[in-house]
């Protein structure tokens, strides 16, 4: 018998499952960060939690192992590692501008991004469309430029603290990351699915101008290419228009 052909194992079939696992986990592991007051911790767990996103469907596909509980597994994993963990990192942002007391009118605005979060994977996993890239921007890229802002303030090499702590810079990015999650702008992804150069040379060149930028400037770098692949995918969109 042909083993190659073979299927994988209950066992291994299970491996992209734990891998959405871990992914939940790091958004658990996050929450407790920031009710600990250890929101230095957070960007590092979501970066882990993204990882292992990326990695179960890349381990799905190369298993043929893909299903329906996975599907919905991913989701309830991303809601709250990148759903209820950047809403909560601006909740704390917020409220450590106006303090710890009747506050709740000025912090609970952060919690948008959570809700258009929700909404955003619920149309993701209803659209048909959304099967080689994305309309509108993905969650993990949402979190990843929320917990960029974590970052900065951690080691403020060119001196945005005082921009990213004001209640109208917090406001507006809230809104925006919440306008960019529900959009139609198609938002190209990273998945490498053949060794086609022509059709993976965006992919693999935004990953090196990417590391490029990780490497210059640190944790700055990490909201450059949020915003970098914001900003390219809207101009393949109106090229594409035009």
């Amino acid at each position: 018998m042909n083993q190659s052909n073979s299927s994988p194992s209950p066992i291994v079939a299970q491996l992209p499952n734990l891998l959405t696992l871990i992914n939940l986990l790091c958004g658990c592991f996050a929450i407790v960060c920031i009710f600990n007051n250890q929101l230095y911790m957070v960007p590092y767990l979501v970066m882990v939690a993204a990882a292992v996103d990326f990695a179960d469907g890349f381990v799905a596909r190369a298993l043929k192992v893909s299903s329906p509980l996975g599907v919905q597994l991913d989701s309830l994993a991303d809601m709250v590692t990148f759903g209820v963990v950047p809403g909560m990192v601006i909740f704390e942002l917020l409220r450590s501008i106006y303090g710890n007391t009747n506050t709740m009118p000025y912090t609970a605005p952060a919690f948008l991004l959570t809700l258009f979060s929700a909404l955003r994977l619920a149309k993701f996993n209803i659209d048909t469309r959304q099967t080689n890239g994305f309309l509108g921007l993905p969650t993990p890229s949402s979190t990843m430029f929320v917990v960029s802002l974590v970052l900065i303030l951690s080691n403020d090499k060119y001196g945005l603290s005082f921009y990213i702590l004001q209640p109208a810079t917090l406001y507006a990015i809230t809104v925006i990351l919440s306008f960019l999650l529900i959009s139609e702008i198609p938002m190209f992804a990273l998945k490498i699915k053949s060794t086609d150069w022509e059709s993976n040379k965006v992919q693999v060149l935004f990953v090196v101008y990417s590391l490029a930028l990780l490497a210059t400037f640190g944790g700055l770098g990490v909201g450059l290419i949020v915003l970098s692949y914001i900003l390219l995918s809207v101009v393949q969109w109106i090229v594409n228009k035009v």
